[in-house]
């Protein structure tokens, strides 16, 4: 008798552990098949430099780095205040044209050729988002930037 109850109790552990390792073979097809779609700009683009503009992962897009210049390519000219201005304007229609907008930035990563103009960038860096949806951000100092830039922002926003 106690021989059949221990067969009977090593059955039900086997096919307890059977059942569990299918239904975790489901979860792991399920969640492959729910893997986000990931769209590279540069894919669409043969114009493309050395990087995309931006990448989207599922509802996440993000944006290489902006510097502050305009249509023809120039830095703004002005300093740091309105070199950030044109940086993140650039950032506004980089997010815009693919289906996100300032609100829906999570994250920037600003970079300055000197930390000490980070407070000047800073004065015009608010003024782009609502005081109650700041995203997180760093900031940090750097021997240089392309094209002897002041600030370089880049950013990752949710899409609408």
């Amino acid at each position: 008798m106690k021989t059949r109850t221990v067969v009977a109790g090593v059955a039900a552990i086997v096919f307890s552990f059977s059942i569990s390792a299918e239904c975790g073979q489901g979860k792991e097809k399920q969640m492959a098949s729910k893997a986000p779609v990931v769209e590279y700009q540069s894919a669409s683009n043969p114009q493309a430099r050395t990087l995309s503009e931006f990448v989207r992962v599922g509802d996440m897009i993000y944006l290489s780095g902006k510097l502050g210049t305009g249509s023809d390519g120039k830095l703004a000219e002005g300093g740091i205040k309105a070199e950030t201005k044109q940086t993140l304007e650039n950032i506004k229609t980089a997010l815009e044209k693919n289906g996100s907008s300032m609100d829906n930035v999570v994250k920037c990563t600003v970079m300055l050729a000197d930390i000490k103009e980070w407070a000047d960038m800073n004065s015009v860096y608010v003024t782009f988002f609502k005081k109650e949806r700041l995203p997180a951000r760093s900031a940090f100092g750097t021997s240089g930037l392309v094209n002897n830039a002041r600030v370089e922002i880049e950013c990752m926003a949710t899409v609408k």
